[in-house]
């Protein structure tokens, strides 16, 4: 178990402690301007932002629509990513980094490519390859309503072309461009989506080297490890360990009692339109996932990273320290003032996850 000694005056035992004060080695990572950190948010500004799992999304979100994936909100997700475009079902998006970064991308010649993945229930994954020229890559995995175009995974998708790495990026079916009804819970369905990326890149003899996911892309990516043993090196990014904890702040505290009652709870915007439907079945699939378990099935060869902000306001930190508990091969980050999108750490998470994606 990878550990180090912090020399911060915090009292997190065994970990990587990151300063939001101290910058990157330069001459190691040389990422786009996109990714250099935005002055640290104060508390105060953070207390007044709503959390995350409480969000109300605007009010012209649609509906959610039937096998053709979510329209996500233009700006931001239920896991308070922002997105950097309006990934709509059935409409064909200019890839992000094109738009965002066109004399990046053609600096390091990478090259990019929508390709269409189908899992096992016959639905069509939508993702974008971004090929910098590595054998190997790294595939990641985003939150829950995000898509793949969230700042996020925008930023590290940059980061790691930048560095040579190529990477793959999609939508979890039910999600942004991907086929599929949206599922509260969800998360062995998603867990065999991803399965259903990595042996398609194995029949295009790609090499995984890693899979990265945030917030509820953590835990999936860390179940898909305790499952599968074909990706050597796991990355979870404020990952939620306890999944009983942070329903009643979306659901309400007697979401046990309406959904034995009615068998559903509505999730709806202010002027009453639902945006999706818990099911007591959908419930009951992240109540019954047992991390613990799941971390300490984990092959013992298998690399994993937790990255975790110390301000998190949606997954407490204390979450991660419960990954380092059980996960035996486990390297640990807190970066010190970083809530769960990051939103002023960009670099610093990007900073950790290259180096950890291409150690040897």
């Amino acid at each position: 178990m990878a550990v180090s000694t912090s020399t911060s005056t915090s009292t997190l035992p065994l970990l990587f402690l990151h300063r939001s004060t101290t910058s990157p080695n330069p001459a190691a990572l040389s990422f786009p301007s996109s990714l250099r950190a935005s002055p640290l948010r104060s508390r105060a500004a953070a207390a007044a932002s709503p959390p995350a799992e409480t969000l109300d999304l605007p009010s012209d979100t649609p509906p959610v629509g039937e096998g053709s994936g979510i329209p996500m909100p233009s700006s931001i997700g239920d896991d308070g990513e922002q997105l950097l475009f309006g990934a709509t079902a059935g409409k064909e998006n200019v890839p992000a980094c094109a738009q965002l970064h066109p004399s990046f991308s053609d600096s390091f010649n990478v090259s990019q490519e929508k390709i269409v993945i189908v899992n096992r229930y016959g639905e069509k994954l939508v993702g974008v390859l971004h090929e910098a020229g590595s054998k190997y890559i790294v595939v990641l995995c985003h939150g829950f309503r995000s898509s793949k175009e969230s700042r996020t995974i925008m930023g590290l998708t940059d980061a790691l072309t930048s560095e040579k790495i190529s990477v793959f990026r999609f939508d979890f079916s039910g999600n942004g461009e991907s086929e599929g009804t949206f599922q509260y819970g969800n998360y062995y369905k998603e867990v065999e989506d991803l399965h259903a990326v990595i042996q398609h890149l194995k029949d295009q003899k790609r090499d995984t080297r890693a899979i990265a996911g945030h917030s509820k892309g953590g835990d999936v990516v860390i179940i898909y490890a305790s499952m599968y043993q074909d990706v050597s090196r796991i990355i979870n990014m404020s990952g939620r360990f306890d999944l009983k904890r942070g329903i009643a702040d979306r659901l309400g505290n007697d979401y046990m009692e309406r959904i034995n009652q009615h068998g559903f709870i509505d999730v709806g915007q202010k002027k009453g339109q639902s945006i999706y439907r818990v099911t007591k079945e959908s419930l009951m699939d992240r109540l019954k996932i047992d991390m613990q378990s799941a971390c300490m099935s984990i092959d013992p060869n298998c690399r994993v990273l937790t990255v975790h902000g110390s301000d998190d306001d949606v997954v407490p930190s204390e979450d991660a320290m419960e990954f380092h508990k059980y996960i035996s091969n486990h390297e640990l980050h807190i970066i010190e003032g970083a809530d769960h999108r990051y939103s002023s750490h960009q670099l610093e998470l990007a900073n950790i996850v290259v180096k950890f994606a291409r150690s040897g």
